[in-house]
């Protein structure tokens, strides 16, 4: 392609960026005007149509699935893609859920008075314009649509080349919703290239129109997006989940939470990548947890004493402490005690959610008070961190950070807030 060629499809490029945002800004009026009933309203639409056009979306889901089949796409990934009646039904009803939470818009967060007569609120907003960068899932396009337009935010959405005819079909189904409401359908716009440059324009040359950056993909994508954004973002990089089998864990529920933290689906973040076994129960139920995830396809990456205790274990190098397999695969290491575990997971965890097995009360407080990872659990399994399972309907993603939000972020976290001073004439010396 000739240099005056590139100039020219970088700036059509860059026109068609800045007219989304300029639509997403101006769509926040209309979501401003939308009470929140208004706004639970273009959701229920939305689920509607969802429901409605499962078999276009279905067949455009084929079509992407087919195409990234060609490309020699990853079984994990292949799963993240993949679309069928459940999850089209699960995602119209993570709509609905989410339509049917409490407004998270304009709530007083805070109120007092001053000695000179005023009334000091702090009242919660919506942060604006957010733009959400993902790939693979295809579902992504209704939860985070969902989320800002409850939330009172406008979303610019951009998805993974590999699901976008899916993400185009879900996508008409959420401004049909907005529309059927009489709101602006451009609060949700998606971005409709796949030219990755696309990415680049949004992240460095949007900042008067942008307020917020969600990535929601793999390591590469959200290391790019924290590394070229001018805005701030709301993210995690990596998810390096762990689960501690204490020593007084019940074998049995420790053998199973194991298996459902790994297996569950590999692929997602929330997926366990280490298992930590107590030294004090490791003779107990190591070879059976071994087994039971060999049983089931997974390759257990162990450090000697676990060799020593089971097979079949592949000897664990350095880099697997620290590895976000997204694959049948798991590290699993001996350690002693709760402070070692502690210690292990300071060392190579990524903040995201760490789980203890016990039926030690004393142990599992000190686990969950030392352990400072965005999501800590007792005897439940690290799948279940996610913004459903937690009643939020849905998630944007799992935020890692410790600038405003943590977690699951829904739509309460998709909210800032301003200061409301009334007073009665007051005027200050």
């Amino acid at each position: 392609m000739s240099s005056s060629a590139t100039r020219k499809r970088a700036a059509a490029l860059g026109d068609t960026m800045l007219a989304l945002g300029h639509d997403a800004r101006a769509a926040l009026a209309s979501l401003a005007a939308a009470d929140g009933d208004k706004r639970s309203e273009a959701l229920k639409a939305a689920a509607r149509q969802i429901r409605a056009r499962s078999d276009d979306i279905l067949a455009a889901n084929a079509a992407d699935i087919a195409a990234a089949r060609e490309r020699g796409t990853a079984g994990a990934m292949i799963d993240r893609l993949l679309l069928d009646p459940e999850r089209v039904e699960a995602m119209a009803a993570g709509v609905e859920t989410v339509s049917e939470l409490a407004d998270p818009v304009g709530r007083v967060l805070a109120e007092w008075d001053r000695p000179n007569g005023l009334t000091i609120q702090r009242v919660a907003v919506p942060l604006g314009v957010i733009g959400i960068i993902y790939e693979s899932r295809p579902n992504v396009t209704a939860d985070a649509a969902a989320l800002c337009i409850k939330s009172g935010n406008a979303a610019i959405l951009r998805g993974g080349s590999e699901s976008v005819l899916s993400s185009r079909a879900i996508h008409a189904c959420m401004q049909d919703g907005l529309v059927e409401a009489g709101i602006d359908p451009n609060a949700v716009q998606l971005v409709p290239t796949t030219d990755r440059e696309a990415v680049g324009f949004l992240l460095s040359s949007m900042a008067g129109l942008v307020d917020v950056v969600v990535p929601r993909g793999g390591k590469s994508l959200v290391r790019r997006v924290q590394e070229e954004a001018r805005v701030p973002v709301i993210g995690h990089l990596d998810g390096i989940c762990h689960v501690y089998v204490h020593a007084d864990a019940n074998p049995d529920m420790a053998r199973d939470i194991v298996l459902n933290a790994k297996l569950r689906r590999t692929g997602i973040c929330g997926a366990a990548e280490t298992v930590l076994i107590d030294a004090a129960l490791a003779a107990q139920v190591i070879a059976d947890i071994v087994a039971a995830l060999a049983d089931a396809g997974c390759e257990v990456r162990g450090d000697e004493r676990i060799a020593a205790m089971a097979s079949p274990v592949t000897a664990a190098t350095e880099d697997d402490w620290s590895t976000e397999y997204l694959d049948a695969i798991v590290s699993m290491r001996v350690v002693d005690g709760v402070a070692a575990a502690v210690d292990h997971i300071r060392r190579y965890g990524s903040g995201h959610t760490e789980s203890i097995v016990t039926d030690d009360a004393v142990a599992a407080r000190e686990f969950l008070e030392s352990v400072d990872s965005a999501i800590v659990m007792h005897n439940a399994s690290t799948q279940f961190a996610d913004g459903g399972e937690f009643g939020m309907g849905a998630e944007i993603g799992i935020a890692t950070g410790r600038v405003h939000a943590r977690g699951p972020v829904g739509a309460e976290q998709l909210t800032s807030y301003k200061y409301v001073v009334r007073g009665s004439g007051q005027t200050r010396p």
